[in-house]
């Protein structure tokens, strides 16, 4: 167990930063996913700017990579792209 009161707090503040990252990585994972699902263009292309905004947002406050943020925001463009 820590030894510092600075520690401590450093355990509370990083299992709370832990909680409120796997919630937003989550939510984005199902919102990709969702769009990822969906077949009809006209819902797609709604969606889309969500997803997108979503993911710059989260590639901003580095709860995921940059790198990642444009791969995902990259092959859900390809998939819009692709519906008839």
């Amino acid at each position: 167990m820590a030894n510092h009161k600075s520690s401590v707090k450093r355990i509370r503040q990083t299992a709370t930063r832990r909680l409120h990252n796997r919630y937003y990585a989550k939510t984005m994972r199902n919102a990709v996913r969702k769009l990822r699902a969906t077949t009809e263009k006209a819902a797609a292309e709604e969606l889309l700017p969500k997803v997108q905004k979503m993911l710059d947002k989260l590639a901003k406050r580095h709860i995921i990579h940059k790198n990642k943020a444009a791969n995902l925001k990259s092959s859900v463009a390809l998939h819009v792209n692709k519906l008839a």
